[in-house]
């Protein structure tokens, strides 16, 4: 299975989401991650989808499909341009008098943030390439943690072109 990055613009309407996942999922193909959000026209979504495929045949057909659909305006595959890709993640831990200090070096190499702290848990937050994001919680699983909340990947083309016009 090989992982492509599309961005899905589309109408902002209420259910075009829900149409695009489940128009991916009914053909049987895995959404690895999806993020939806606001654009820089007020109209428009941009949909970020990671989608688990095994050859460029499956993924014809994910876009294929996915451009039938009435609110789809573009569809971009990031993965085949010049781009850059980030996800975010917050991590929740226990953190003890005895582990906080550990907690906060591998924080600083990993040029994470800490953005809450109590007595008893800290929240770190850290943004990059999934790489970073999966190396993290792995050195992080020698710790107790409690909770994870990862956006999954969202991506810009590189250059002055933008996906609406590539």
């Amino acid at each position: 299975m090989k992982k492509y990055l599309l961005a899905v613009l589309v109408d902002n309407k209420p259910g075009v989401l829900t149409h695009v996942a489940g128009l991916i999922s009914r053909r049987a193909f895995n959404i690895e991650s999806i993020a939806a959000g606001y654009t820089e026209e007020v109209d428009v979504t941009r949909i970020n989808i990671v989608v688990s495929v095994d050859d460029q045949l499956e993924l014809d057909q994910v876009v294929n499909q996915l451009s039938k659909l009435i609110d789809v305006i573009k569809i971009v595959n990031l993965s085949e341009v010049d781009s850059i890709k980030r996800e975010l993640v917050m991590i929740k831990l226990k953190a003890t008098p005895q582990t906080r200090a550990d907690i906060i070096n591998i924080v600083n190499i990993f040029r994470a943030k800490i953005v809450d702290v109590n007595r008893e848990n800290v929240v770190i937050e850290l943004t990059g390439e999934q790489s970073k994001i999966d190396a993290i919680c792995e050195v992080l699983a020698e710790y107790e943690i409690i909770e994870i909340a990862r956006t999954g990947a969202i991506a810009l083309s590189r250059g002055p072109i933008p996906a609406k016009e590539a």
